[in-house]
């Protein structure tokens, strides 16, 4: 648990500059569905809610940089982002088997071991910081 304490830092700077690429798909949502899910965008009313998704998931990527950074957001950064990464976790494996062969598989895998870290940090820290931290 010490080192996951002591390494939580390039944890949340790896974690979040790879989920800060989903970017992507607010600006090429065909490309971004396609390479995580094998999928096109049908439709423009799902260019919207893929842009939105894309953005929403680069947020929680700049959230857990910004969370390296400043001890005061951190808990509540690994809280937030790993209960976002359990949900598309569980989303991928209950409904989308078929997903696994395209990056949703890897970015499941990814997220499986962040999650995991994100929680031992948690579990392993005091809930409120000292002063001045």
């Amino acid at each position: 648990m010490d080192r996951i304490v002591k390494h939580i830092r390039w944890v949340m700077l790896v974690s979040g500059a790879l989920t800060f690429t989903m970017i992507q798909a607010a600006f090429a949502p065909d490309a971004a569905l396609a390479s995580t899910f094998g999928a096109g965008v049908d439709g423009r009313d799902a260019q919207i809610v893929v842009r939105n998704w894309g953005v929403l998931i680069a947020l929680m990527g700049a959230m857990l940089v910004y969370g390296a950074f400043h001890a005061h957001v951190r808990r509540m950064a690994l809280a937030v982002a790993g209960t976002s990464k359990l949900a598309v976790i569980a989303l991928v494996l209950a409904h989308g088997a078929e997903f696994i062969g395209h990056q949703a598989g890897m970015a499941v895998a990814i997220d499986a071991v962040t999650v995991i870290l994100f929680a031992a940090y948690l579990a392993a820290t005091p809930r409120t910081l000292p002063a001045g931290t």
